[in-house]
């Protein structure tokens, strides 16, 4: 018994000094969302009926630091409301959103690898798809190499859909089966810059009418851009941002596209002590879309971005593939934010979008010539925002679009619109570790 108690005095007396060496932390988040869908990612009918659900995301986090060495890993359950019955043994909603290892090498360089977010810049080429209640992770291998503002990443990744003992074809949908990535970023003074280069290797594969390969490649395209660049002056920035494409697509075309935006934005401070604050945006993007002239493709395609966060809130646009290999689109805008206290803001964004080509499409059969023009229509967004406490906030949103029968006819291929195309949303958000307070939204 006394040795017991010797043994166990020691214990006590040495976990502050384990603590002091590694340290674990579990955390977590939940998000609920209820939406109305009358239109969002694409225009309906008038004979279709509008739809409602309630969905959610909860995600447990842990973390385990050591001086030189981190591990993280995510687990998630993502589901529909009433999708599972009460009384169940088991369903496929749970999966691992990451799972990463951290090493440092020297003071300023890290080595890291596993299922990971790439998440940089503004979120238009790498994002974490933070809105999709799935979110996006790749499986990766990462150098970070930073110092003071400086930061240098870069790294890659290779995917296998299986362990097999001979070459297989590659199955995994809507995946690159190779990829590297190379980004810097830095500040001097009031301008703040970053580039990237992302390569992007996909399988192609070519099989007879029986189902049998015959033959398969990788074809390679490749994105260099400026994800940023922003000059601040006073309450005042200009930011602004570039991508071109080129290599070839998955059939084999030449690739020659781009997608750039500039946008002047300003915040008048209306009473600081209080958090009130006007911020205002005007701006345009333009990215391209394939001409009818060409043999090339002119398409430019986002990739891995947080697409929700562009181009209005209803998802018509580059989102789940949305007006992918098309025309392409010019998106003309202007953004209010007012908070009245540094918990509660109200947003209003509006939105003119244009064919970035000139449209023009005959229908089969004996059916009319739709119209002609690049006009698509326009957007208006409504958010709302309130920090309840430090754990707790809401967000909310209504968004209605105003459509073209250029748009409605040619692009959706729709016969008879639904008069009124509109989308709300409610969202509870509990993350009482993080910063980001809100989900999916930019000014």
């Amino acid at each position: 018994m006394k040795t017991f108690k010797i043994i166990l005095g020691l214990l006590m007396i040495s976990l502050p000094c384990f603590h002091l060496h590694a340290q674990f932390n579990i955390d977590g988040q939940y998000v609920q969302r209820s939406e109305f869908r009358n239109g969002f990612g694409r225009l309906i009918e008038e004979s279709a009926d509008p739809f409602a659900f309630m969905a959610h995301r909860a995600r447990l986090q842990a973390k385990y630091e050591m001086e030189n060495f981190s591990f993280y890993m995510s687990i998630q359950d993502i589901r529909v409301f009433g999708s599972t019955p009460q009384v169940k043994a088991t369903d496929n909603f749970l999966s691992v959103h990451e799972a990463w290892a951290t090493a440092k090498i020297t003071d300023t360089w890290k080595v890291k690898v596993g299922r990971q977010e790439l998440n940089y810049d503004n979120f238009r080429f790498l994002g974490n798809l933070d809105w999709a209640l799935q979110g996006r992770a790749h499986d990766f291998l990462l150098f970070q190499h930073e110092k003071d503002d400086m930061k240098f990443h870069f790294g890659g990744g290779y995917n296998q859909t299986t362990m097999a003992l001979t070459d297989q074809p590659f199955f995994t949908p809507n995946q690159y089966k190779i990829a590297q990535m190379a980004r810097y970023e830095n500040k001097w003074g009031k301008v703040q810059f970053s580039a990237l280069f992302w390569n992007d290797g996909r399988e192609w594969q070519n099989v007879n009418a029986n189902g049998v390969l015959l033959e398969k490649g990788i074809r390679y395209r490749s994105t260099l851009g400026v994800p940023t660049f922003k000059y601040n002056s006073g309450n005042s920035q200009v930011s602004a941002f570039y991508y071109h494409q080129f290599g070839k697509d998955i059939v084999g075309r030449n690739l020659n596209a781009y997608n750039f935006s500039v946008a002047y934005n300003h915040t008048i401070p209306v009473n600081k002590e209080e958090g009130k604050i006007w911020t205002l945006s005007a701006g345009l993007e333009h990215i391209s879309g394939n001409k009818s002239t060409t043999l090339e493709n002119e398409a430019y395609n986002p990739l891995y971005g947080t697409n929700h966060l562009f181009n209005g809130y209803m998802d018509l646009f580059y989102v789940g593939g949305n007006h992918e290999n098309i025309e392409g689109l010019e998106d003309y805008f202007i953004k209010s934010r007012y908070a009245f206290s540094k918990n509660f803001f109200l947003q209003a964004d509006y939105h003119l979008f244009y064919s970035n080509t000139e449209i023009f499409r005959i229908t089969n059969g004996f059916s009319p010539t739709p119209p002609t023009g690049r006009y698509f229509g326009s957007e208006l967004d409504f958010t709302m925002g309130w920090i309840v406490n430090d754990a707790f906030s809401i967000q909310g949103g209504y968004s209605q679009f105003f459509a073209t029968d250029v748009f409605t006819q040619n692009i959706q291929g729709l016969s008879n619109p639904n008069g009124t195309q509109n989308w709300a949303y409610l969202m509870l958000i509990f993350r009482p570790t993080m910063k980001n307070r809100f989900i999916g939204i930019l000014l």
